[in-house]
């Protein structure tokens, strides 16, 4: 059960998408620039040769800028393919989240208008909802009936309002620490990105030290395209960057909106409803 689980296991989708999604990322982006960047990239250069070729030595030498010359190095292909493998992997927990509001707008509890459920009750609830859990696959492994289950559970065992309430919010608790673990891998890349654009700066400025001779004769053809490395690759990185951190923003700000969510449909659902009689009676004894 635990392979199959969604949570655990190498068939899982927490561990499929995101190994599935670096191999797909790179084969899109190699595609892209097998296919589109580096013909664009080698048509251009010819263009910019014949151009310069036919132009007195007196006329402005003007290279048109190019998204294809901006991507063209290596190191901006690595940078791409780390934002769209963090971009699938933002993706898929997006929609995790989706699914998981999906849920709040279903009556888990069944309780009609003034009933109670007391602690004698909160068992035969609890095993009627964990079956209906079973017997419905997009319930499974979902945080609303794992809240649920766990309020009724302990409130059956305590016979505590108080604590029922308690184990709602320590679920909560727990549910926020997963999901800010989860989220490591995609700060890595976020961190990754500006890294391997940093590089190319290192890279680009050594290349452009190497040119130095040539550029003392006049030639500054490769100093040039030495730096348009150098100053490229960090400018693609902290594009990328920017937008993948707005996207990491937006998925934390909905993570933590559905887990205030799961605890006011709780609370409203089922804590608010729960009754002991025998303390009751006491408080209007005293």
């Amino acid at each position: 059960m635990a392979i199959l689980s969604r949570n655990k296991g190498i068939f899982s989708l927490d561990f499929l998408v995101p190994n599935v999604g670096l191999l797909v990322s790179i084969l899109i982006v190699e595609a892209y620039f097998s296919l589109v960047v580096r013909p664009h990239v080698a048509e251009l250069e010819i263009t910019q040769r014949l151009s310069a070729a036919q132009q007195s030595d007196d006329e402005a030498k003007v290279a048109p800028r190019s998204i294809y010359i901006i991507i063209k190095d290596p190191e901006q292909e690595v940078e791409l393919m780390l934002w769209l493998w963090a971009t699938i992997i933002l993706t898929y927990k997006l929609v995790e989240v989706g699914r998981e509001r999906g849920l709040l707008r279903h009556d888990f509890i069944g309780v009609r208008q003034g009933e109670r459920i007391i602690p004698e009750d909160a068992l035969d609830r609890y095993k009627e909802l964990k079956t209906s859990v079973e017997a419905t696959p997009r319930w499974r492994e979902r945080l609303l009936p794992d809240f649920l289950l766990a309020a009724l559970h302990r409130f059956q065992a305590t016979n505590s309002v108080q604590d029922a309430a308690s184990a709602v919010k320590e679920r909560a608790e727990l549910v926020a620490d997963n999901l800010d673990s989860e989220l490591s891998l995609i700060r890595y890349i976020a961190w990754a990105i500006p890294a391997v654009g940093f590089i190319g700066t290192v890279r680009g400025i050594g290349d452009a030290l190497s040119h130095a001779d040539e550029a003392i004769k006049g030639d500054l053809s490769g100093v040039v395209s030495a730096l348009g490395l150098a100053f490229n690759s960090t400018l693609v990185a902290l594009i990328l960057s920017m937008i993948l951190m707005y996207m990491l923003h937006m998925l934390q700000s909905r993570q933590e909106a559905l887990i205030l969510e799961l605890q006011n449909y709780c609370r409203e659902k089922l804590v608010h409803i729960m009754r002991v009689p025998q303390r009751e009676a006491q408080r209007r004894e005293d």
